[in-house]
């Protein structure tokens, strides 16, 4: 057992439901029966309050409600793969479903010169699906444009923005200004974020072998603190490329408990194909206790 007094380790409110599990897709791509009991154990373990809900495709769902006992409880959030032709039909299937409890919806906004207007379709349809109140809806939004006439959108229906920060190639990983643009684009609006893909590890860092550029996402909740007190771009930026793991967590440990909260009422999670791997990083880096899972 670890001998380090609790007051020395990070806010456990900046790690809380932090790590949406995302087991099912890339690179990890495990199977549905693995990976639904490795996460319902999760609620046992000395991490369980670390894990957000399971992530599973909407056109995955009916292979999901076989592979679940009768009597599990799941906190489920629905990736829309189906396009939003298919939203009311996998809502109505997950509420209508006791075994699971429908906490989000995330859906890819398609790719067109008006964002704004692709925004408002997919708002509407999202709207228009039947969700409980209680679930999150995040709209990714795609790079290579400005993302301001989305973003005006989601602020407008208080929804939230999801950003894609890796994938199988060098250009799927967004630049620190890149990302440090969204972020502050999104506060400035009062959009909370939620992040996805390449964050492998809890700071910035060149992969071995493949070489690609990974944001840390120790990285992107300072920089969201940093945006918070004021930071423009190119101070969040600095955040985002900060590689000297000590430091990193030097600054994580000295948030205060608000802060702490603050941070992540507008960065909400982040989207992991494993668990296990983000929370042994917060291990070694003493931000949390060392018992293992």
């Amino acid at each position: 057992m670890s001998t380090v007094a609790a007051d020395s380790f990070a806010p456990r409110e900046l790690f809380i439901g932090l790590f949406d599990d995302a087991a099912l897709f890339p690179p990890g791509n495990a199977p549905m029966v693995r990976s639904v009991p490795a996460h319902l154990a999760y609620a046992e373990a000395s991490c369980g309050d670390l894990v957000g809900p399971f992530l599973c495709p909407a056109s995955r769902l009916e292979e999901l409600c076989t592979t679940l006992d009768d009597d599990a409880a799941l906190d489920l959030t629905i990736v829309v793969d189906t396009g939003t032709g298919g939203l009311v039909d996998a809502v109505a299937a997950v509420t209508g479903d006791r075994r699971l409890d429908l906490r989000g919806v995330e859906i890819v906004l398609r790719a067109e010169h008006d964002l704004g207007t692709s925004a408002r379709r997919t708002v509407a349809a999202v709207l228009d699906a039947g969700l409980p109140h209680t679930a999150a809806v995040f709209v990714e939004v795609a790079r290579g444009g400005h993302p301001g006439p989305a973003l005006d959108v989601l602020a407008e229906y208080d929804l939230s923005a999801k950003l894609r920060t890796g994938g199988a190639d060098p250009s799927a990983y967004p630049s620190e200004a890149e990302v440090a643009t969204f972020l502050v684009a999104c506060l400035d609006r009062e959009v909370a974020v939620k992040c996805t893909a390449g964050l492998h590890h809890a700071v910035r860092n060149t992969a071995p072998g493949s070489g690609f550029e990974q944001h840390g996402y120790l990285n992107l909740l300072l920089a969201v603190d940093a945006a918070l007190d004021g930071a423009d771009e190119r101070g969040v930026a600095a955040e985002l490329g900060d590689r000297d793991a000590p430091a990193v967590a030097a600054r994580v440990r000295s948030l205060t408990a608000d802060k702490a909260a603050r941070t992540r009422v507008w960065f909400r999670s982040l989207g992991t194909c494993s668990i296990d791997e983000p929370v042994d990083e917060l291990r070694a880096l003493g931000l949390i206790d060392q018992t293992p899972t």
